[in-house]
């Protein structure tokens, strides 16, 4: 028969510990999230309903999207054991740059509409954690205000082509002239394509205040607060805009754009030329024999042609198509430490990350998106120490397949 007695006072004090209690909501919330969907939770429940589906959502069925998550869920790892992986390196080599880690903060438009830090704040993360930030032609704040909030950072700018050449030229100048040293130039983007979300949520750049938009204001109220006593949006490339994102790309987008606007902008750019949105290993290749030095293989979050090519999977005829002439990255689908570490087994050279801060923005500011940096690395360490790999390096194929 089991004999009891009455615990003593030291005992109970060592398994009485509550936790702390954190004064400040932010940290609170942000202490709460271990990984990225955790940050996409908070999100959720702290921005109105149509600018977090701007960033969540995809076009029409969001199959692209859908896809692109699953092909990484479908990757098996495959470890070695017995290789001393106290210390990890996560360092790689960007067109001829270290990066801390591998993978980069990927261009978004409207930026401030997701938290009002916006741009500057997330240029500051990767100055701090050393990786490198693009800034979109969308983005909210301009290029001279980037540079300078963050000017140790290693700063991209993304072109789209618009219609008006010379007002592309006029911000290339203006990204070299601010310190940019590479342009990604976007080409999945002829024509916007069919976000539904967005349709039906009626979202306007900026957000109007419609009687639908004010009651879900009520329930977010710190955004809305935010929004309208800080500086309007503007953006990084135009005066200002009353209509839909897809209206925006339709009327300001060149969808006659060709390759000979591709060697018109490797002319115009003195840096280097990276290509975003390449779907096929032959167009790949022919983009790296107009002169660019990466390309990314990108279906732009499945936020334009929905069933797509999943980018994962394009991922090793493209490295053969280009064959070693230029570096090759990816996007699309990645919401872990875990996806990048297989697409950099896989043979990336790097991955480009967007939702993923953009949930931290949303759940937190800068703090969120230092706190999305900071999972991601976790993930990253923890994943190749169980690899058995020490550094990226020693990443190869045989580490990751796709089942």
């Amino acid at each position: 028969m089991t004999k009891r007695r009455l615990p003593r006072p030291a005992e109970l004090a060592q398994i009485l510990r509550p936790k702390p209690f954190v004064l400040n909501p932010t940290d609170r919330r942000l202490a709460a999230a271990h990984t990225i969907g955790d940050l996409r939770t908070i999100a959720r429940k702290r921005t109105p309903r149509a600018v977090f589906d701007y960033t969540d959502g995809a076009a029409e069925l969001e199959d692209s999207l859908r896809r692109a998550r699953q092909a990484f869920r479908s990757v098996e790892f495959r470890p070695n054991v017995l290789r001393g992986v106290s210390d990890v390196d996560t360092s790689v080599e960007v067109l001829g740059q270290r990066s801390a880690l591998p993978f980069a903060f990927a261009p978004t438009g409207f930026t401030r509409m997701m938290g009002y830090e916006g741009e500057p704040a997330v240029a500051r993360v990767a100055q701090r954690t050393g990786i490198p930030y693009s800034l979109s032609t969308m983005g909210t704040t301009s290029i001279e205000d980037v540079a300078e909030a963050a000017p140790g950072a290693r700063r991209w700018f993304q072109l789209y082509v618009w219609r008006d050449r010379g007002a592309g030229q006029e911000l290339m100048r203006r990204a070299w002239d601010s310190g940019y040293d590479t342009l990604m130039l976007t080409v999945d983007t002829p024509v916007g394509g069919a976000r539904m979300r967005d349709i039906r949520n009626g979202l306007t750049i900026p957000p109007a205040l419609t009687l639908r938009t004010f009651l879900d204001g009520a329930m977010h109220p710190s955004w809305w607060f935010n929004l309208l006593t800080t500086e309007p949006l503007t953006f990084a490339s135009l005066s200002a805009w009353g209509g839909t994102a897809q209206e925006l790309i339709n009327k300001m987008f060149d969808p006659t754009l060709a390759y000979d606007d591709l060697a018109w902008v490797r002319e115009s750019w003195p840096g280097k030329l990276v290509v975003k949105g390449v779907q096929n290993p032959d167009d790949a290749r022919d983009v790296v024999k107009a002169g660019a030095e990466a390309v990314v293989l990108s279906n732009h979050g499945g936020r334009q042609l929905d069933r797509a090519p999943t980018p994962l999977e394009l991922l090793a005829p493209t490295l053969d198509a280009v064959n070693g002439d230029a570096e090759v990255w990816l996007d699309t689908g990645i919401l872990s430490g875990g996806d990048i570490v297989a697409a950099m087994a896989m043979g990336a050279d790097l991955c480009l990350v967007g939702r993923a801060y953009l949930y931290g923005l949303m759940a937190g500011g800068e703090r969120g998106v230092q706190r999305a940096v900071d999972i991601l690395t976790t993930e990253i360490v923890r994943t190749m120490q169980l690899l058995g790999v020490r550094s990226v390096g020693e990443l190869h194929r045989g580490h990751a397949v796709l089942r």
